[in-house]
């Protein structure tokens, strides 16, 4: 059985990270542009019913979110040994986030990642693994930050990993150094086709793993084989990438398609992705007929 340390209930719901973003006017935009988008991604989910909510990732695409933020690292180019950033870079928002809601993700982007969206500017790395671990060691700071903050599960976001571009041994001594660094749960997000990678991305230590099952639906004959070792699976069963609402019934049909194959007392039911670029009206809706279609199938179990 997975530890259920971080949610005790069946079927449960989250995010994958990125909303919409909203800027608002007002004397407080002056001095933060962004503070309204970050209230209105994280009180859109509270409506919608999710359990286990976002700061909605406003500040910045996944690569430069954090990377304008590392010592070492100047626009795309990395020109120097990678430092931790001087102050934290995601907690202030996620601080927010946690007086809104009982349970709220703090989300880093992984170092595979962040590593492959820089250009190697100084002749420190002889290649994007070296670069990934001295990232991973960067990325720990912020980590400890965000457990500190009080946040009940740390994601790691690694879409690079799906693409078979990235060393998986290297990824997965990168992400492992910062699973190391906490002790609360953690997860790992993986968007795209996983069949020419998914033993490699098994055998890496996190207590949650995430994966898309809406728009890769063959991602699920995946695990009729494999076993997850008592982890849990975070089950993306709505399309991110369309502006298209799903019914509730449509969800409800992938939600029960994926308890063929996982427990759904393993499962955490999130959208495929983020959702940073859907409109704000697809954004909430599809979030708000997801928590009514893992509601009505919970309530059938």
């Amino acid at each position: 059985m997975a530890k259920a340390y971080f949610i005790n209930k069946v079927l449960a719901t989250t995010v994958v990270g990125s909303y919409p973003v909203l800027k608002g006017g007002g004397l407080r935009s002056l001095f933060d542009p962004l503070h309204s988008a970050v209230e209105t991604a994280v009180a859109d989910q509270v409506l919608a019913g999710v359990d286990i909510i976002s700061d909605g990732q406003v500040r910045g695409d996944m690569i430069g979110a954090f990377s304008s933020h590392l010592a070492g690292i100047k626009g795309q180019d990395v020109i120097g040994k990678v430092q931790p950033a001087s102050s934290p870079i995601t907690t202030g928002d996620t601080k927010f986030a946690i007086t809104k809601a009982p349970k709220v993700k703090g989300i880093i982007t992984g170092p595979s990642t962040l590593a492959h969206g820089l250009h190697l500017g100084t002749p420190m790395y002889r290649n994007k693994e070296e670069l990934a671990l001295d990232l991973a060691a960067a990325l720990v700071v912020e980590a400890k930050s965000l457990e500190a903050a009080g946040v009940t599960l740390l994601q790691i976001d690694e879409p690079i990993l799906s693409t078979g571009i990235a060393d998986l041994a290297v990824a997965k001594q990168a992400i492992e150094l910062i699973v190391a660094s906490v002790r609360i749960p953690t997860c790992m997000h993986v968007c795209g086709n996983l069949s020419d990678v998914i033993d490699g991305i098994l055998a890496i230590n996190v207590n949650v793993l995430d994966f898309e099952f809406s728009k890769n639906p063959k991602n699920l004959e995946l695990f009729r084989s494999r076993d997850l070792a008592g982890r849990m699976i975070g089950y993306g069963c709505v399309d991110s990438s369309s502006d298209i609402v799903e019914s509730v019934s449509e969800i409800k049909a992938r939600i029960e398609k994926g308890i063929e194959v996982f427990d759904p007392r393993m499962m955490l039911i999130d959208p495929d992705c983020g959702m940073r670029m859907r409109t704000r009206e697809a954004a909430f809706w599809k979030l708000k007929n997801m928590c009514e279609a893992a509601r009505e199938v919970r309530l059938a179990l």
